[in-house]
């Protein structure tokens, strides 16, 4: 058996940590728009788009972290950062790396892969009813 083979196994772990770091990273966009934390150049109330873009920051990657409806949410999660990015990224330059869009581009392909793979080892979408 190969190296790559015997790499398989622990696929499920991996892809946990992928959706564990992922849901902690978009956490904190949700906490410094709402909370201040860590410290932003955002000041004073939210507009109404950016308190929606903040509570689904912060919840869905809760949801996220502990890969409770994972499928859904990160579809969701998807398309918010799709909208994210050609509303506030995209208009200042054709470039990610110059427009700072490359992480919604990033979290959004994350999300995308999230949809289609499910949540991984370590997930509340895993447990077994009864």
């Amino acid at each position: 058996m190969s190296t790559f083979e015997r790499l398989s196994a622990y696929r499920p772990y991996g892809l946990a940590a992928l959706r564990i770091m992922t849901a902690l990273l978009f956490i904190e966009h949700g906490t410094m728009k709402l909370f201040g934390f860590p410290a932003s150049q955002m000041s004073g109330p939210l507009p109404p788009l950016m308190l929606f873009a903040a509570l689904l920051e912060l919840i869905g990657g809760l949801l996220i972290l502990v890969g409770l409806l994972t499928r859904p949410v990160a579809f969701l999660l998807a398309g918010q950062m799709a909208v994210a990015y050609f509303m506030a990224h995209a208009p200042n330059s054709f470039f990610p790396a110059v427009n700072q869009g490359d992480a919604a581009i990033l979290f959004c392909f994350v999300f995308l892969y999230l949809f289609f793979s499910g949540p991984g080892a370590l997930a509340v979408d895993n447990r077994k009813t009864v």
